[in-house]
């Protein structure tokens, strides 16, 4: 700056000298020692050398730190990158896992069971095959009582409530059956009962047994307007069960109803416990084989199982709202990262663009 500032008043001074006239420039031209003290003077010289210096210092030492906070901030950049796509992953996952379990708990509802407490259940159905066995009585009791049996293998009282069916098999074979469906006992607190006993010619068997059949009322059958057809589809769904002659077997029952998604089915389960009946008859009189049931509900308690679908379908909403939130904020932050970092990538290849063409 001084050089030029310099230069510039020396060729003020020499045009001044040119507008003077020739003849005064001999007498105004300046001394050489003026010139010598313009051009040698090394007290201008020594600053220039040493800014000169200084940027060189700094022209050779900037482009390394730039190049070191650029490769650590692309590195902190591809770092966050993959870290926000593992987290985007994870949260695929998350939502494919929600999807995934509520779709098993919808299509596997979960079992729960009830017992509920009544005073009283409704009659139920006892549907008995005795075959060539004769009825001899039907009766009553409560409170776990039943009497000591009085000529037994002889007709005797009988006050319960039968009807008589008969209806051909549901099964292959058709055959013809006759079924012998009385009142079940209803009053559990009393512990009501009904004690049967039936005879049978057993010379021609070699076993001896009678079958029967538990359905859920007896007020079904009799306000049925087909009863024939009534017993063929209690004997497709319900199970048979048999009491053997020469023994007491005492029935406690069980109701179960199953509550499903569509249809509810009722189900019985029992308890026997079967005593040897000691025959004391006349041996001429032995030839007939008798047969004792007893008919008790075993408690106050119904088991009620219904099928619970688990799966909640707004909290799985909730989740994936989550789930697709964070993928939708994790792919604007992969954007805007791009983004930035195209952008940090030109304005450094503008930068060193710039210094090499003031190198030049």
């Amino acid at each position: 700056m001084l050089r030029k500032g310099r230069s510039l008043s020396y060729q003020e001074f020499n045009d001044e000298d040119d507008e003077g006239g020739g003849d005064e420039d001999e007498g105004n031209a300046p001394s050489p020692v003026f010139f010598d003290d313009v051009t040698e003077d090394p007290e201008h010289e020594k600053p220039d050398s040493s800014i000169s210096q200084t940027q060189d210092d700094v022209r050779g030492t900037n482009p390394p730190m730039r190049f070191s906070k650029t490769c650590l901030k692309n590195f902190f950049t591809v770092v966050l990158i993959f870290i926000y796509l593992l987290l985007t992953a994870v949260a695929a996952f998350l939502a494919y896992q929600t999807i995934s379990d509520f779709l098993e708990k919808l299509n596997n509802p979960v079992m729960s069971v009830i017992y509920k407490e009544v005073d009283s259940f409704s009659s139920p159905g006892i549907a008995l095959y005795p075959g060539k066995a004769q009825l001899l009585s039907c009766k009553h009791h409560y409170h776990d009582y039943i009497p000591p049996l009085v000529d037994p293998g002889k007709p005797q009282e009988v006050d319960c409530n039968i009807k008589e069916v008969t209806y051909f098999g549901p099964f292959a074979n058709e055959t013809e059956k006759k079924a012998l469906v009385v009142r079940g006992p209803s009053d559990v607190r009393n512990k009501e009962l009904i004690f049967m006993q039936f005879s049978r010619n057993e010379t021609e068997e070699d076993f001896s047994a009678i079958n029967y059949m538990l359905f859920a009322k007896f007020s079904d059958l009799t306000d049925s307007a087909n009863k024939s057809e009534f017993m063929r589809d209690c004997e497709r769904n319900y199970s048979m069960w048999t009491f053997s002659g020469g023994f007491r077997t005492w029935v406690k029952m069980s109701l179960l109803t199953t509550s499903g998604v569509k249809n509810e089915a009722v189900e019985f389960r029992q308890e026997s416990s079967v005593v040897k009946f000691n025959d004391k008859r006349p041996e001429g009189a032995q030839t007939d084989q008798l047969y004792f049931a007893v008919f008790e509900w075993r408690d106050p308690f119904m088991q009620e199982i219904r099928l619970i679908v688990t799966a909640n379908a707004w909290s799985s909403i909730a989740i994936l709202c989550g789930v697709f939130m964070a993928l939708f904020k994790a792919a604007n932050f992969a954007k805007l990262t791009i983004k930035w970092t195209i952008k940090m990538r030109k304005r450094h290849l503008r930068n060193k663009a710039r210094e090499l063409n003031h190198v030049t």
